[in-house]
């Protein structure tokens, strides 16, 4: 099962069918076969599933490949990862002003970032042997803007935990 072979699902959600509604969404068949946390399957597929950028970049993932498991990601492998190639330079972006992005989210989002040093929820990375099997390292899935925040906060000396919690898709 691929991303591209969600659409009617994404349909119904769009119409109002699911909308609102995370439980209905994950309890279809071929979600709940996923056996995926719900957080990554609110991130990346309730949240995103029909989004174009994620089309392009991810529509051909075998979903069924893919096993997450949260993992400790230093810094500074962050500080230099990519994202998909329909949303190159929208990490970037956020870098350039982590303090309003920080600011437009609600209070807690700040708070945690002074008090830890790094986000509130993980984003979602990928394996790029996923995407390409001769690829290696890691992308950022889902959560560009926490890196771009990330990224920003490192470049303006601000305070950042020298590890952060990701939720990582490996084949």
């Amino acid at each position: 099962m691929k991303l591209n072979d969600l659409g009617p699902l994404m349909a119904r959600r769009r119409d109002g069918g699911l909308s609102f509604d995370f439980d209905r969404f994950r309890a279809d068949p071929a979600l709940a076969a996923l056996q995926w946390p719900d957080d990554v399957l609110r991130d990346f597929l309730f949240d995103h599933g029909d989004n174009g950028h994620f089309m392009d970049d991810y529509g051909d993932v075998d979903l069924r490949a893919i096993t997450w498991k949260l993992e400790t990601i230093p810094a500074a492998a962050l500080s230099t990862m990519p994202t998909g190639e329909s949303d190159a330079g929208c990490i970037e972006s956020y870098a350039a002003d982590p303090v309003y992005w920080v600011k437009v989210r609600p209070p807690e989002v700040g708070r945690h970032w002074e008090d830890h040093g790094t986000w509130l929820r993980p984003p979602l990375l990928i394996d790029r042997r996923l995407l390409d099997p001769v690829g290696s390292g890691l992308q950022v899935l889902e959560g560009r803007t926490r890196v771009g925040v990330l990224r920003g906060r490192i470049r303006e000396q601000l305070r950042v935990a020298p590890a952060h919690q990701a939720w990582v898709g490996r084949p």
